[in-house]
């Protein structure tokens, strides 16, 4: 990820690391060793350790369990739209990190061309389809998961930002936002969230803690 910046004696948390698959493949332009998880379901965590990853549980909506300025980069991979209090969120992760450390953030856009798409046509967004337990895919025919009759609490979307507030929230945080990139341009090339990052269907959001 161009976002990141080399430095093999960082401190690497990624928050919702799951098996640790992800969490490996994300740091390596970091080039660190010294990684750690969080996550809710601790079925993998044996496999997180296997991929070099040290993962505790918890629950990321009611903090953290780390002191004042532990890590280097805190990595949040499509984990904020799943969050119920984002304030929390964002001030734990500012809590959490070094002075002159930094977060990388990314989420779904509520203004890619698809979800635009879908508001024209008066369906539900693509990024808000998951927002009740009680079934996938809602108020969209042609959603993901469309039709599955139940999904965790935990996977529904809550927050889903764009372009301009992902930036200004972590702002009002705090935080100095650096750059903001984009993939995925459906349903033209992908290259071209490039060049009009307000309308990719991905943001990743770097931010520095400023003191």
């Amino acid at each position: 990820m161009s976002l990141m910046e080399n430095n093999a004696s960082a401190k690497f948390l990624d928050l919702g690391c799951d098996d640790g698959v992800v969490t490996a493949k994300l740091s390596r332009p970091v080039g660190t060793k010294d990684l750690y998880g969080i996550d809710i379901v601790d079925d993998k965590f044996d496999i997180a350790a296997g991929n070099g990853v040290k993962c505790i549980k918890a629950d990321i909506t009611k903090g953290l369990p780390f002191e004042e300025g532990t890590f280097d980069v805190v990595l949040a991979n499509q984990v904020i739209e799943h969050v119920s209090n984002i304030d929390t969120f964002i001030t734990e992760i500012y809590r959490i990190l070094k002075r002159g450390g930094y977060a990388i953030i990314s989420t779904e856009n509520g203004s890619s061309w698809i979800n635009i798409g879908a508001a024209v046509l008066g369906w539900q967004i693509f990024s808000l389809t998951n927002m009740s337990s009680k079934g996938a895919g809602v108020g969209n025919p042609l959603a993901l998961h469309r039709g599955e009759n139940s999904i965790a609490l935990s996977w529904t979307h809550k927050t889903i930002f764009n372009y301009r507030g992902f930036k200004e929230v972590f702002e009002m945080h705090g935080f100095s936002v650096e750059r903001i990139l984009s993939a995925g341009y459906f349903p033209l090339p992908s290259m071209l969230a490039r060049i009009d990052p307000r309308h990719g269907h991905f943001l990743a959001l770097k931010a520095r803690k400023k003191n």
